[in-house]
């Protein structure tokens, strides 16, 4: 199955042929991705292969009926999706508050800022590709290393989860996305949007997400202009939505994830 590749994550770079490549992390070692018209390929550039980057493929030609009738025709003109799920936690909470208080653009060229001046640089068939650093890199950092790339804001909160990171990562790496959203809420600077993206994008499941999330909304609304969606503060948003896909999470995991690929894709 190639159908579509979401790409909300700022990993993913564009190819001069089109396609698009990221790099990632696993436990084992680093891959590189790549997409084109025969669909994705991976390979290990750096360590062992003993532990492959795992894809979460979605149909919106399941979701239920109670989804109205636009938003689930424009969901299921995308036809099956796949997502990569971050194969590393860290870099999915990295990422995560990389992108508070900014838009989506700003924290993109901020995430790929941090990787290219902080992280690994491997070689790949796709040119260098970039991972984040570590945690441990992360705790030697000085201050203007943050402001010097515009992290200035964020520098706090890196911190602090590196803290906790390094302590409780290979516990927090064990649970599901409901109990890593709790569990990253704990940690100072992570608020409940951030822990509940960062773990989404790790566990690759989505029915933890921040449902009320600007991104949702807005696709959603240019998905189906005609539904009588609520306000941008309107607070009934999140019931209205994990509503539509009745009780069954694997349905708003579906419903969600389409909505943010129809936004952010690749054919």
């Amino acid at each position: 199955m190639t159908g579509v590749l979401t790409t909300d994550h700022p990993a993913w770079v564009e190819t001069t042929d089109g396609g698009h490549a990221r790099a990632v992390r696993t436990a084992t070692g680093i891959w590189a991705l790549s997409w084109d018209s025969a669909g994705l390929h991976l390979r290990c550039v750096s360590g062992t292969e003993d532990v492959k980057p795992q894809v979460v493929s979605t149909d919106p030609a399941c979701l239920p009926d109670t989804v109205p009738a636009e938003l689930n025709a424009g969901l299921c003109g995308l036809g099956p999706t796949q997502r990569l799920a971050n194969g590393w936690l860290w870099d999915a909470i990295t990422t995560a508050i990389l992108r508070q208080v900014v838009r989506a653009g700003q924290a993109r060229k901020l995430y790929r800022a941090w990787c290219s001046e902080y992280g690994t640089t491997v070689d790949s068939p796709y040119g260098e590709l970039t991972v984040a650093p570590s945690a441990e890199r992360v705790l030697k950092l000085e201050d203007e290393q943050f402001a010097s790339i515009g992290a200035k804001f964020h520098r706090s909160g890196l911190k602090a989860a590196a803290e906790h990171y390094v302590r409780d990562g290979l516990t927090w790496q064990r649970l599901n996305a409901g109990d890593l959203t709790a569990a990253l809420a704990s940690v100072p600077r992570i608020g409940p949007w951030t822990a509940a993206a960062a773990a989404c994008d790790f566990t690759g499941d989505f029915s933890a997400y921040p449902h009320d999330d600007l991104a949702v909304r807005t696709w959603a609304a240019q998905i189906a202009p005609a539904h009588p969606w609520p306000g941008k503060k309107d607070k009934s948003f999140r019931p209205m939505w994990t509503a539509l896909a009745g009780p069954d999470r694997t349905a708003l995991h579906t419903l969600t994830l389409s909505t943010l690929t129809w936004g952010s894709h690749a054919r």
